[in-house]
């Protein structure tokens, strides 16, 4: 199926396939275009190695790789939607957020290996793809019991079901993130680069979940059948803003290969960690330096003391408040069978608006 792009979805997919030169390809976009494996893998004349040989004899896996990427910038925009920075989609300002080593670039870089990964290993669960299916599960231990279950209550367990194989999916976001930046120099931001894009992918592959079913006969459960399956993307985006919300700053050591933490007794980043060199812009007034597009205009909350709130938001500049007349849906049934009919109604809401 063909699927239209906009602009920063297509900005990340060109990050996934040729991170060398991210903003290079950026302006290469261009107006949103539709998008198949096809021209994905033709516009990409830079790809190399396996990259341009899943393009040539695997299209269908570069589709989920843009579908990862797709859902990796639905995530940032829902994550961010109460923030200074708002995972904005203006393709020039985002461009110049991804040539700063900042938090913001970290978390970007995150939430797509890890959408992409999300993506192939839902797609293998799901039997669109012929290299790969469900999880095999003939030489893992048994499940553990679930904490409701009493020790020695003779329920037997087995692997069973179709476990998602999240292997390949972490194997396939890496092929294509991390492949150009390996061939690199071993600069700060190479290094910096590869950390975020393990944290995202790890983000997904060490948080599966199990998932069982109990079979036998009225209702006992004399058996039950065990899968793991991923977490739900959204918990994926949260475990990510968390890590962003306590991301590390590094600076490179001396010989070029290795990250240090700046700051006294901060202990190293473990691999789950974001990390970043460079300190963000405050985002308040726009910028297209540092690609702030900066917060007049924007909705905010102007009871809230949290990120949400005016004061924070609106950067001490203070807000209006502006009445607006919308129409919503109301008076909704349910009609059998299977039909929900709503009437229109015009709803008068208060906004605060940034100055």
């Amino acid at each position: 199926m063909r699927v239209r792009l906009s602009r920063i979805q297509l900005a990340l997919f060109f990050i996934l396939l040729c991170p060398v030169n991210i903003i290079g390809l950026w302006w290469a976009v261009g107006s949103p275009l539709v998008m198949d494996p096809n021209s994905i893998c033709r516009k990409a004349k830079r790809l190399a190695g396996k990259q341009a040989e899943l393009c040539q004899t695997q299209p269908e896996i570069v589709s989920e790789v843009a579908k990862g990427a797709r859902l990796g910038v639905r995530e940032c925009q829902y994550q961010f939607r109460y923030r200074r920075w708002n995972c904005t989609s203006h393709n020039k300002y985002f461009g110049k957020i991804l040539q700063q080593d900042i938090r913001e670039t970290a978390f970007v870089y995150a939430i797509t290996a890890a959408g992409v990964t999300h993506a192939v290993t839902q797609a293998c669960s799901m039997g669109d793809l012929l290299q790969c299916g469900c999880e095999a599960t003939r030489n893992r231990a048994p499940p553990k019991p679930s904490s409701s279950s009493p020790p020695g209550d003779g329920v037997k367990w087995e692997w069973g079901g179709c476990g998602d194989d999240v292997e390949f999916g972490y194997e396939k976001s890496k092929q294509f993130m991390d492949a150009k930046r390996r061939k690199g120099k071993s600069d700060i931001r190479t290094l910096i680069d590869l950390h975020n894009n393990e944290a995202g992918r790890l983000a997904v592959k060490l948080y599966m979940r199990t998932e069982c079913k109990c079979h036998g006969l009225s209702g006992s459960c004399t058996l039950r059948t065990c899968w793991k399956k991923m977490p739900h993307f959204r918990e994926v985006g949260d475990r990510l803003l968390e890590r962003f919300n306590g991301a590390s700053k590094v600076m490179g050591g001396n010989d070029g290969k290795t990250l240090i933490p700046v700051g006294q007794n901060i202990k190293p980043p473990d691999k789950q960690d974001l990390i970043y060199s460079d300190e963000s812009p405050d985002f308040c007034l726009a910028n297209r330096k540092t690609g702030s597009l900066g917060t007049r205009g924007r909705m905010c909350n102007s009871t809230a003391m949290d990120i949400s709130g005016c004061d924070l938001l609106c950067c001490e500049r203070g807000y209006r408040e502006e009445s607006v007349v919308i129409e919503e849906n109301c008076l909704c049934r349910f009609h059998w069978c299977c039909v929900v009919q709503c009437k229109k109604c015009l709803v008068q809401k208060e906004l605060s608006l940034c100055h």
